[in-house]
């Protein structure tokens, strides 16, 4: 019985955690978002949120554990975002009727060119690590002998 009241503790505190997480992570965009529009920023603040958040994170003064959680749900659920883009696709089907065909080939050329692109530098990123690591035992194994 008492194993069962600690699972469900830590079920309890999880949740909370999350809820905690999530809803800081929406208040901390919420006033960015604030914060441009009363200073007239040309930059969306969901953008000046992001940099604030990474140069927090970064410099240690917040730390990960503090928003690996809610950001990994907000992440998970990411497509709950997309619905937007479908209430677009019911309001302007007039358009996607006329440009359809050339909307999605544009698409799927624009994220063919982003995926291959990220491939090739990717690539030659781990060649160039490689590289590196190679020429730092190469290094080490001279200066042992």
């Amino acid at each position: 019985m008492l194993i069962l009241f600690t699972g469900h503790s830590a079920f309890l505190k999880c949740k909370t955690t999350l809820i905690i997480q999530v809803s800081g992570l929406c208040f901390f965009a919420w006033l960015c978002q604030w914060v441009a529009y009363s200073v007239h920023s040309i930059i969306p603040g969901s953008v000046i949120g992001l940099g604030v958040l990474l140069i927090l994170l970064s410099c240690r003064w917040i730390p990960e554990k503090v928003v690996k959680q809610g950001s990994s749900w907000l992440i998970g659920d990411l497509l709950l975002f997309f619905i937007p883009p479908v209430v677009a696709i019911t309001k302007y089907e007039s358009l996607l009727e006329s440009y359809g065909a050339e909307l999605i080939v544009c698409m799927l050329l624009a994220s063919a060119s982003v995926l291959v692109g990220t491939a090739f530098i990717v690539d030659k990123l781990f060649k160039f690590e490689r590289k590196q690591r190679l020429n730092s035992i190469s290094l080490q194994r001279s200066l042992l002998k």
